[in-house]
């Protein structure tokens, strides 16, 4: 006779041996793999950053100190060298100097980026410090800031494109459908050069390959353009890793605005990176010369050291007096981190910071937000040109995984939320002729208000589906 409530079919004793099991399979089970992986993914970016600066890049963690594991990495920079306030050199050098117990030899001055920005290579340190971080701790000290000041020196941050989940937020997906996303927009007529509007994309470089592809056709030949030292080569055999990130963000902006002359400019070569002085010295070129840009596309940051703003990229604000200017506008991704920290150059007050939703209008999962973040676009499942071949997953769920493309992909981040406000902005100017930031606010006025359990009370701009 079966007690009650067990199963006439199964002894007792039975019963009590398989809840037993069960009791030891759950404590056996192993641990999601997901735990581990956004630590791991870091570990891997951080490689490829490495091997790309052939190991010229150390990391620092959120304690201010070195870390001992990638996963840690709060930020990534530049060995040895230093970005120093132009006014502030001749002191600094003075008080280095005046430590020869502490330092060997002189502060070496190796370029200036951009106006009142000086990048130094610094003196070797006597004691174990680390010769970036520990100076900067011993040069806080030695030079207190007023409140809300900024440091006299700070570090040659590394800018780029990814990590950690930076942008883009997901490695490169076979598309669903031929169709792009966003749809190209109708072409209202060819525009002379000199009347086009003109936007930079400051990136990993043009795939030539996709302009005029029947592939990608609303990439017109003539229209997106690069210099030879800015065309990206790819092995069709074995995409490496950000490739067509440049080409990508073009076929956006392209699709919103036809007939927008676009330049894509190799700076972010590296493994998706470049040095905060060298990114800086690209864009003080841009706007120094006589075709200078109209609006300028960053899908790429960094985070800092004590989330203080990069000093190349303030005293690059300063000196050009971004913050009062109509005609250059800069654009920039927010991140990916899933972070209210601020995400630079995006941080700043002149800079249009975008953030990403998803087709249902709330704010992706691996979006920053803020207040330092201004506007929403969709940047979950874009899809636009990429070159064609084979590519071989290197982030954990799907390392060793093989995609196939043939001329489209599917990704996110707001990497791709970016370019759509760029899009949206460049489209306003040719309709009605204004400049950039007059099209920004006319953009931004025409944003539909919305709550987010993240992000707050948001504005989102462009098309969700």
């Amino acid at each position: 006779m079966s007690k009650p409530g067990s199963s006439s079919s199964s002894p007792g004793w039975l019963s009590s041996i398989v809840d037993q099991w069960r009791h030891r399979l759950r404590r056996w089970r192993p641990k999601p793999q997901r735990v581990e992986e956004p630590r791991e993914r870091l570990r891997v970016q951080t490689e490829i950053i490495r091997r790309a600066f052939d190991g010229a890049v150390s990391s620092a963690g959120a304690d201010g100190g070195l870390t001992r594991d990638d996963a840690d990495t709060a930020y990534l920079f530049r060995p040895d060298h230093l970005l120093v306030r132009a006014d502030s050199i001749d002191a600094v050098a003075d008080y280095l100097a005046s430590r020869p117990d502490t330092y060997q030899g002189e502060l070496e001055r190796v370029a200036q980026p951009t106006e009142g920005l000086v990048l130094t290579r610094l003196p070797v340190r006597r004691d174990h410090g680390d010769p970036v971080l520990s100076t900067l701790d011993d040069l806080d000290r030695a030079f207190p800031r007023d409140a809300g000041g900024s440091p006299v020196a700070s570090p040659d941050h590394i800018v780029y494109v990814t990590y950690p989940r930076m942008c883009p937020a997901t490695e490169p997906e076979e598309p669903k459908s031929r169709r792009p996303w966003p749809p190209p927009a109708t072409r209202a007529g060819r525009v002379p050069r000199s009347g086009q509007v003109r936007v930079a994309v400051v990136d990993t470089g043009l795939w030539t390959d996709a302009v005029g592809s029947p592939h990608s056709p609303w990439l017109t030949v003539g229209d997106v353009v690069a210099d030879p030292s800015d065309v990206e080569t790819v092995d069709s055999s074995a995409i490496h890793a950000y490739a067509g990130h440049g080409t990508f963000v073009a076929g956006v902006i392209s699709c919103l605005a036809p007939g927008t002359r676009i330049e894509v400019e190799g700076v972010l070569v590296h493994g998706g990176a470049v040095y905060e002085s060298e990114i800086v010295q690209q864009l003080q070129e841009a706007i120094d010369d006589d075709d200078r840009p109209q609006v300028i596309s960053i899908s790429a940051g960094t985070h800092t050291r004590g989330d203080f703003a990069p000093l190349g990229f303030e005293l690059l604000g300063e000196s050009n007096k971004l913050g009062a200017r109509e005609d250059v506008l800069i654009v920039a991704a927010a991140g990916n981190d899933a972070s209210d920290k601020p995400f630079w150059p995006a941080a700043f007050d002149w800079v249009v910071s975008v953030g990403s939703v998803d087709p249902d209008a709330g704010v992706s999962d691996f979006s920053n937000v803020g207040p330092w973040v201004d506007v929403y676009a969709r940047g979950r499942d874009v899809v636009n040109a990429f070159p064609k071949g084979t590519y071989t997953c290197y982030e954990p769920p799907h390392v060793g995984e093989v995609r196939t493309f043939d001329g489209l992909a599917r990704w996110s981040g707001t990497s791709f939320s970016t370019p759509v406000v760029t899009g949206l902005i460049a489209a306003r100017m040719r309709e009605t002729g204004q400049s950039a930031r007059e099209a920004w606010r006319d953009v931004l006025a025409g944003a539909t208000a919305a709550s987010d359990p993240r992000g707050g009370a948001i504005r989102i701009v462009g098309p969700l589906t």
